[in-house]
């Protein structure tokens, strides 16, 4: 199978249900995004120690091929695969039990204390940038809502696994001077 197909070389792409859609379509964008997003969860993999949470990234990284085949088709009859409600529960259990797991906190907390750490809170704001995408989309098409709802707590979920990660809490201090 050759990886390039030359149809793509006058800017345009196929959906997954082979609509042809402009490669800045916003529907491509917003797959796009997710994509990104699982390849950075992907690096991030690379710095956690705990056997446990690169588990639950990998299962993470498997649903959001969910979210892209929904984002990537147009029609939303050819879509074979679905995001739940019980996929939404499974993040907000995660965010608990990570939450808990990272202890008590007030205020902003320094990002990035560790290099797992740092990796995830960089994954999270492109998953935020996936969700604004996906939004955008939603003005322009149809969107399955537990898309939107799923993206919008994987946001937390990656939030609470980076702060677990993080080897230190560090308080945010706004009267620190920049010498």
């Amino acid at each position: 199978m050759e990886i390039y197909t030359k149809t793509g070389d006058k800017g345009t792409t196929s959906l997954f249900d082979s609509v042809r859609v402009s490669k800045d379509d916003v529907r491509v964008e917003s797959y796009g995004t997710v994509d990104e997003l699982s390849a950075a969860l992907g690096v991030c993999n690379n710095y956690i120690e705990d056997a446990d949470l690169r588990k639950e990234l990998m299962a993470i990284q498997n649903k959001l091929f969910v979210v892209s085949e929904n984002l990537a088709t147009s029609n939303q009859d050819k879509v074979r695969h679905f995001i739940t409600e019980e996929d939404i529960h499974v993040l907000e259990k995660l965010v608990d039990k990570y939450m808990e797991k990272a202890g008590k906190f007030t205020g902003f907390v320094l990002q990035g204390t560790s290099k797992a750490a740092a990796f995830l809170h960089l994954a999270r704001t492109v998953c935020r940038r996936a969700e604004r995408r996906i939004v955008s989309l939603q003005g322009q098409a149809y969107v399955d809502p537990n898309v939107v709802k799923f993206v919008n707590r994987l946001a937390d979920t990656i939030y609470a696994f980076a702060r677990y990660c993080e080897d230190e809490t560090i308080m945010v201090d706004f009267e620190a001077d920049l010498k």
